[in-house]
């Protein structure tokens, strides 16, 4: 996968709430809404580092191609003169290899100086050394604002609307999207006037055995005014073995993820000046169930391999 050359990159419209706050404070961490007791880190834009992600590329990608045998391909489809929203699905538990994988896939065929952020649940920001490292590669606490202000850079934002509810899918499952009727990303996409650009994966879910997502417990014990988790999943992982939250994670079966990048979709384009939220939402979902159908379809080998 070779690089590509840096074109320059259009910044998109921001809310004037957001622009005022970043034109008097450039650089200043823009603190997420805080939608249940733990809100995850505030965002700082330019924490993101392109030299250190430059010096750990090679080796990193060297792994992923090694170990989950990684193959993205449909990048050649990314607009290269505008900011886009990727919109994944979600597998793998909380090791989630696939955004492992794009994100060392993005900045090794673009280079590092095209930004790129990825939004991640509160839990994974706010931990100490894991948010630390993780916000030089541009990983940053989902949330509207931050996202339309990422977007507003003119960075592309990787975005998995399923969330924890789709990551922690039963195994059953491992081949259905689930966003679960969450449509904010399309509100985003649509607000920032960027395109929607569709990334499926799959393999993920071979990487463990995930058994059930634990809603029920989840809703009991009032995990979603704590931290906004709606599961408590149940599932078969080394070296634990039975793995009730996975909330130190796991050690990944070496599976192969395979991605693919879908072409762009322009909301304005296909449903006109004020796209149907829930119209968008069906379409782009369906593409992304036809593809993963289609990519699932592909394996050779058996599940966990």
């Amino acid at each position: 996968m070779s690089a590509r050359p840096r074109r320059a990159t259009p910044v998109t419209p921001v809310d004037e709430q957001l622009e005022a706050q970043m034109l008097s404070a450039p650089g200043q961490p823009i603190t997420p809404e805080r939608r249940a007791f733990i809100a995850g880190a505030a965002a700082n834009l330019t924490a993101r580092d392109p030299e250190y992600v430059r010096r750990q590329l090679p080796l990193m990608w060297l792994l992923a191609t090694m170990y989950f045998r990684a193959e993205v391909r449909g990048l050649e489809r990314v607009p290269e003169d505008r900011p886009v929203l990727f919109v994944g699905n979600h597998s793998g538990g909380n090791m989630s290899p696939d955004s492992m994988v794009f994100m060392l896939a993005f900045n090794t065929f673009f280079g590092t100086e095209r930004p790129i952020y990825a939004l991640a649940h509160a839990l994974v920001t706010a931990y100490p050394v894991l948010g630390a490292l993780a916000k030089k590669w541009g990983v940053i606490t989902a949330g509207p604002k931050i996202a339309e202000a990422a977007l507003a850079t003119g960075a592309c934002v990787l975005v998995y609307p399923g969330g924890d509810v789709e990551v922690h899918r039963p195994w059953s499952a491992r081949h259905e999207i689930r966003f679960d009727g969450r449509k904010g990303f399309v509100r985003l996409a649509r607000d920032a006037g960027v395109p929607i650009v569709p990334v499926v994966s799959v393999g993920g879910q071979d990487t463990y055995l995930p058994l059930t997502d634990g809603r029920g417990i989840a809703r009991a014990l009032k995990l979603d005014k704590l931290a906004r988790l709606k599961v408590v999943p149940i599932s078969l992982a080394l070296p634990w073995g039975l793995n009730v939250g996975d909330f130190a994670g796991h050690l990944p079966f070496p599976a192969k993820i395979r991605q693919e990048v879908l072409p762009p979709i322009d909301l304005r384009q296909r449903f006109g000046e004020d796209p149907d939220i829930d119209q968008a939402y069906g379409y782009v979902t369906s593409r992304m169930q036809e593809a993963l159908t289609a990519l699932a379809a592909e394996r050779v080998l058996p599940p966990f391999l």
